[in-house]
């Protein structure tokens, strides 16, 4: 009896870890990366509604970056990849209002720590 209760409780831890790890992964689309409708969505949050258009141009604008971010080599990501967000970040930045440009600012630009951009 002792033997099940330990393989139960084993097998619960597991499937606890499986599915939080999965979560987070789909999620964030693993390695701390969010996906665009994720990052579409905090935009939101931060600077108010947007239309259907610029959540298209916007996804259109992610979508590029992930692309270009994938054909950076490992080595190179750190460097690169802040390079890469501060342009998809200024190409987004063109598709708001000057009310939008305003919050999108002030909110917390991803990279390690969230930072607010100066």
């Amino acid at each position: 009896m002792k033997k099940v209760k330990i393989l139960i409780s084993v097998l619960t831890l597991g499937v606890l870890a499986f599915v939080s790890t999965a979560s987070a992964q789909e999620k964030g689309k693993g390695r701390g990366q969010m996906t665009p409708e994720a990052r579409i969505t905090s935009i939101e949050e931060a600077v108010g509604k947007l239309t259907a258009d610029q959540k298209t141009k916007i996804t259109a604008i992610l979508e590029k970056s992930a692309k270009d971010m994938a054909a950076v080599a490992a080595e190179d990501r750190q460097t690169k990849g802040m390079e890469l967000r501060a342009a998809s970040n200024k190409e987004i930045r063109a598709v708001l209002t000057g009310d939008q440009q305003t919050k999108f600012d002030a909110m917390p630009q991803g990279g390690r720590g969230g930072k607010k951009k100066n």
